[in-house]
């Protein structure tokens, strides 16, 4: 039985070390590191700290410490940033850069992300304001912040956007799929995404890559703003194939709006359900006929003359 157990961990090891050298995707030959994923993790959570202190760490801010405890933090977030981000740039360098060129291009990333954190905590607070405006269950904006998994999922789509629209790779897309892995809500970091936008309930929300949604929108759980068909796969990277929600649409819950020319107008509703593929005007409303309901109660015959009964 020993030689039996020894002579299959035998195989497998040979096994695996063969697709180690056969395949640059497991192992690359070169040596480079990829970036962390619990320290893309622990970015996101090291930045909400800063937009919002004291919601999820025990710090007491007042004033007087503000600038400290901000300095303190985002000179974190900059070391660990810069080292996953020069990471993922080495790792996946297409455009054959040099060893200085990768440095001085993650530098110029980071100073011009930090840049626009006062931006993305002011986007987070219009975020906010439009859930609070938009859920009368809602108490107060701090359980906002707190509990809504639509916001979470909203604030580190917001983070990744500005990663990926400088084109830093992988990272953006780790931080995504982290979010969608705990809302259920799947934001591509590649969507473009107005001010004031609220997800609510939020689970099984999809929002495609080259989706473009103006301001004041508010899409229901199950919502899908997705391609028509993806059957050419990579044939399509870089084509636009997701609709366009302009500004102050409601889209309930079940419904999917297909296809790169697709334009829902302004001030539309789009009610549960509905399977869109093709453009809809502004002030439209847009619903679906429910299917006729036949309800018996019990004593009832069904036509075939049997009695209904409780189960």
């Amino acid at each position: 039985m020993k030689s039996t157990v020894k002579n299959a961990i035998e195989h497998a090891v040979d096994g695996v070390y063969n697709n180690y050298h056969d395949e640059e995707l497991l192992i690359r030959k070169d040596g480079l590191l990829m970036p962390q994923r619990d320290v893309v993790i622990e970015i996101i959570s090291d930045l909400r700290n800063v937009l919002f202190p004291g919601y999820f760490r025990a710090d007491a801010l007042d004033n007087e410490l503000a600038v400290y405890y901000v300095g303190r933090n985002l000179a974190k977030i900059y070391a660990d940033l810069s080292v996953q981000i020069e990471r993922a740039m080495r790792y996946k360098n297409e455009d054959g850069l040099s060893e200085e060129q990768i440095i001085d291009r993650t530098e110029e990333i980071c100073i011009e992300f930090f840049g626009t954190i006062p931006y993305l905590q002011n986007m987070l607070l219009k975020d906010i304001q439009a859930g609070f405006d938009g859920d009368p269950a809602a108490k107060s904006k701090e359980e906002i912040i707190f509990s809504y998994p639509g916001f979470f999922a909203i604030l580190v789509y917001r983070i990744a956007h500005e990663l990926y629209t400088r084109n830093v790779p992988l990272i953006p897309r780790i931080m995504t799929e982290y979010a969608h892995n705990l809302t259920g809500i799947d934001i591509n970091p590649g969507a473009t995404i107005g001010e004031y936008f609220f997800i609510d309930h939020g689970t099984g929300v999809v929002i495609g890559e080259t989706t473009v949604i103006g301001k004041h929108v508010k899409l229901y759980q199950g919502v899908t703003l997705g391609a028509l068909s993806t059957r050419d796969g990579q044939k399509l990277s870089g084509v636009r194939r997701h609709p366009t929600i302009e500004d102050n649409v409601t889209i309930y819950s079940g419904a999917s709006v297909l296809g790169g020319d697709t334009v829902i107008g302004e001030n539309s509703t789009i009610g549960g359900n509905a399977f869109i593929t093709s453009s809809i005007p502004k002030y439209a409303k847009v619903s679906v006929n429910n299917p006729e309901l036949a309800i018996k109660t019990p004593g009832e015959r069904n036509t075939t003359g049997a009695e209904w009964e409780l189960v």
